[in-house]
C-alpha cells in the first residue's frame, strides 16, 4: 500500500515510476484518504481497514496521528541517490515484527 498526503494525480504518478508493471502495489492512498486539521493532512491508518496491530508505516515524516505513533517507522528522505540502501538496513527489523507479529507479540513492535 503507498499511503501519500499528494493529490492523486501526482500519487497515479508515483505509481507509475515505483511499480510499472503494476505488480507489486495493490493499493495506493492520496490526499483525499488523508484527514485534513487546521490546513494539514494526516495519514490515519485505521482508514486501511486493517488490525493497526500488523500494520508498519515508513515515512521520513511522521504524518500519522498521535494514536499511531508506534505504527510508524521514521526513514530518512530519498534524495534520488541510486546507492541509498536505507531501506534495505531495515530489513532486519521488519522480519523481527513478522516474526513479533506471528507469535501475537505486541511488545515485538517497540524494535524501532
Amino acid at each position: 500500500v503507498i499511503y501519500t498526503t499528494a493529490k492523486k494525480d501526482y500519487a497515479k504518478k508515483l505509481l507509475e515510476v515505483l511499480d510499472p508493471k503494476k505488480k507489486l502495489i495493490r493499493h495506493c492512498l492520496s490526499q483525499s484518504d488523508c484527514v485534513c486539521s487546521r490546513g494539514c493532512y494526516w495519514k490515519d491508518l485505521s482508514c486501511l481497514g486493517r488490525d493497526l496491530a500488523k500494520v508498519v508505516a515508513l515515512d521520513y515524516t511522521v504524518q500519522g496521528f498521535p494514536a499511531q505513533a508506534a505504527n510508524w517507522i521514521l526513514v530518512p528522505p530519498w534524495a534520488g541517490d541510486p546507492e541509498d540502501e536505507e531501506l534495505l538496513r531495515l530489513i532486519p527489523v521488519l522480519g523481527g515484527l513478522c516474526q513479533a507479529v506471528g507469535r501475537g507479540d505486541r511488545a515485538g513492535t517497540q524494535l524501532w
